[in-house]
């Protein structure tokens, strides 16, 4: 169980909020330990109102990507707030910071600049069914790009209709990539692609060759637009989108969660291309032209662009997912580490190979326990303000934890 001050808070959250919390931090999908509320933050450290400091690997799921509440970061958010924020039109930065992106991201020419990445993503289906004026859909069996009730991955509320020109291939595979585009037929309006594939409860995988360039051929002999949902991966993978060391350039591309270091803003970023269709299309949200986020954006790919901070979280990558497969086979464990060591996720098999969530639910409640936020099905974020201490911290305490669920228990 979580601490009093914790369970005290759940309480009452369930009284007023539908289920105690909705989504990704939905109390089921939780581990027993884990708390549902935090009153801090600072770097890579997380605090719960029962004053016990994590180690934060879920990283606020992904936008926390130089350290919570980095100061030049926030200083630049709050500088502008003393300014301008929401108003009844944008500032001159929401045109710096679309020129930036152009200058920075390869294929991109123009930026919409919304606050969610289901924002984005919706907006990218709705440009490429605008292109050509046409209908079908192409995405991956399994592959999550948010949670309107075109993709949710959880039916209730939804109908068939939502989902009525959407046709499903499997991730890496160019020949079921290839069949489901004939199934298009000349209907064809776009293919969304995840940077790598990043779905809960199975291995990672990292994009291959054929496929990418596969998911770029077919858009280029039908006229459809090929999509990259970057909203979880963008900018930390490369200072680019995550398919540029592939050789392969999407049309429209996503962005959400680390852009702005955890303030509230997302983007679609495109090409020319796609232009036009853009500016066919309407679309906009009370606050989405707020000038403190776009400035936090600003300061945060300044620091992109400067620092060596993607290099810095491979090599903290690298000596976690290392370190645990040492543990792991001292202790005769049979575990999965996929996905980039950046983002890594921890899955535990049997003998069989067979997913085991009871000993993966087991080791997640363990490291929260021993105050490393880890989560048992979802990838994980390692930040730029971790450290090798924190590294070095984290792997004793998988000693222990690893330890304590495969050693038999006396009577």
């Amino acid at each position: 169980m979580s601490g009093p001050a914790d369970q005290a808070l759940k309480q009452r959250a369930s009284k007023v909020i539908p289920g105690g919390m909705y989504g990704h931090q939905s109390v089921s999908f939780l581990p027993p330990s884990a708390p549902q509320f935090f009153k801090r933050a600072e770097g890579a450290y997380l605090w719960d109102h029962d004053d016990k400091r994590y180690i934060d690997f879920m990283s606020a799921y992904g936008p926390n990507l130089f350290g919570y509440c980095h100061a030049q970061i926030d200083a630049a958010y709050t500088q502008q707030m003393q300014s301008i924020d929401v108003a009844t039109g944008p500032t001159a930065l929401m045109v710096d910071l679309a020129e930036a992106y152009a200058d920075l991201v390869t294929h991109c020419d123009w930026s919409i600049f919304c606050k969610n990445g289901t924002d984005a993503t919706s907006i990218a289906l709705m440009i490429a069914r605008a292109h050509r004026n046409k209908k079908k859909i192409l995405m991956a069996t399994g592959a999550y790009h948010g949670a309107a009730p075109w993709c949710t991955p959880m039916p209730a509320g939804t109908v068939a209709d939502d989902r009525k020109h959407f046709i499903y291939y499997q991730y890496n595979d160019a020949s079921s990539l290839r069949a489901a585009a004939e199934d298009a037929g000349e209907d064809l309006a776009g293919i969304f692609a995840s940077p790598f594939k990043h779905d809960v409860l199975i291995d990672q995988e990292l994009p291959n060759l054929e496929y990418a360039k596969a998911a770029r051929q077919i858009c280029d002999d039908k006229e459809a637009v090929l999509i990259i949902d970057d909203v979880r991966a963008g900018f930390r993978m490369e200072r680019d989108c995550s398919w540029h060391s592939l050789g392969v350039e999407p049309d429209l591309s996503s962005w959400g969660k680390a852009i702005a270091n955890g303030h509230p803003i997302s983007c679609l970023m495109g090409s020319e291309r796609t232009k036009k269709a853009a500016s066919d299309i309407y679309t906009t949200g009370s606050f989405w032209f707020a000038g403190a986020a776009m400035a936090a954006a600003l300061k945060t790919l300044e620091i992109i662009k400067t620092s060596d901070y993607i290099e810095h979280t491979v090599t903290l990558g690298t000596i976690l997912r290392d370190g645990l497969n040492d543990i792991a086979s001292k202790h005769s464990l049979n575990i999965s580490q996929t996905g980039p060591v950046q983002m890594p996720l921890i899955m535990f098999n049997d003998d069989a190979g067979n997913r085991d969530m009871m000993v993966g639910t087991g080791f997640a409640d363990g490291m929260i326990k021993g105050g490393a936020y880890f989560h048992h099905f979802h990838n994980m974020f390692i930040n730029a303000a971790m450290t090798q201490d924190d590294i070095t911290q984290t792997l004793e305490l998988a000693q222990k934890v690893i330890s304590s669920i495969t050693t038999p228990q006396k009577a």
